[in-house]
């Protein structure tokens, strides 16, 4: 069955890791990110994850898991080594409602969490429904060669241009143009080379030649 493809909005929401190790500590990092507010339980607890969280909007509990932890959460990640404790945690995942990662356990997943490029505001997911996140990894560092921070700074300028043409043309047709034109690979190429202000100034011929046509 094929998996929906999301980008969830977790600005304090409370999503809950447990785990206390390495890879607690790099799923930590990854929601503290997004905005997460984190809870964070283990009854040991590695300096890796006190270095990941210190100062941000997580909390560590040095606790064996129960499963009052998972109350209001949006999600949770279990990244311990005992399997029978992650079955466990699954389950109860499962009875309230709440979606569940297991890491290297494909079976017991809500969802996968994909190798990501991120450029800025851009960001280009990679998964493999839990067959071999080694191979989205291989292939997102081969990604990262082709998408570069120029990318991103160019996202942020097609944001700017979006809303000034959503804001003064009706007509939905003309303005699927005039984007694809602004959005094409000789636009960006063009970008790379002149710069934002050039840029810009060429954009705004595109959209005048655009509108006059109306």
């Amino acid at each position: 069955m094929a998996k929906y493809p999301i980008y969830l909005e977790l600005q304090d929401r409370r999503v809950v890791v447990i785990g206390g190790g390495a890879v607690a500590a790099r799923k930590a990092r990854v929601l503290l990110d997004c905005g997460a507010r984190l809870v964070l339980v283990a009854d040991k607890i590695d300096d890796a994850v006190v270095r990941a969280t210190t100062g941000r909007n997580a909390e560590l509990i040095r606790s064996k898991y129960s499963k009052n932890y998972l109350a209001e959460a949006v999600l949770a990640i279990a990244a311990t080594n005992d399997r029978k404790l992650n079955e466990r945690i699954y389950l109860d995942c499962q009875e309230l409602e709440v979606l569940c990662n297991v890491v290297d356990m494909p079976d017991l997943c809500d969802f996968y969490v994909p190798a990501t490029v991120r450029r800025g505001p851009l960001q280009i997911a990679i998964g493999t429904e839990g067959y071999c996140p080694a191979y989205s990894g291989h292939l997102r560092k081969k990604l990262e060669h082709v998408f570069t921070e120029d990318h991103g700074r160019f996202l942020l300028e097609l944001e700017c241009i979006r809303k000034r043409i959503i804001t003064e043309i009706d007509d939905a047709t003309v303005r699927k143009v005039i984007l694809g034109e602004l959005v094409d690979d000789e636009s960006f190429e063009f970008f790379k080379k002149n710069g934002s202000d050039a840029w810009r100034a060429r954009a705004e011929e595109v959209i005048s030649r655009h509108k006059a046509q109306v």
